[in-house]
């Protein structure tokens, strides 16, 4: 079970954007990444390509992040915090924060 999914609420705790809230919009496993919205955004020079209509330019876009630098968001306490897995008695795994043991889903 992955700790960190798409669609959690993550904050950067390490590099250029520490501190910065958003979004999962991507997990890579076998990387080990995680691009999260709005955070490591790069500027990227893309060629005009006149057969499919695109303009080309500079365009921003994000990048992805390894893993460990970024913590699961508790809204409980307002800080990242660390995740847990554990096995309920009807046999379903959950996740839940370790500071104050509830439950993220």
């Amino acid at each position: 079970m992955r700790k960190i999914r798409t669609g959690d609420e993550v904050m950067v705790i390490a590099g250029k954007d520490k501190g910065r809230r958003g979004r999962v919009t991507r997990v890579l496993p076998e990387r080990d990444r995680i691009v999260v919205e709005n955070a490591n955004m790069v500027k990227k020079h893309r060629r005009a390509n006149p057969q499919a209509n695109d303009a080309g330019g500079i365009i921003e876009q994000e990048m992805p992040l390894h893993r460990s630098n970024v913590a699961i968001y508790n809204p409980n306490t307002g800080k990242p915090d660390r995740v847990g897995v554990r096995v309920e008695d009807d046999g379903r795994k959950v996740r839940f924060f370790k500071s104050d043991n509830n439950l993220i889903d």
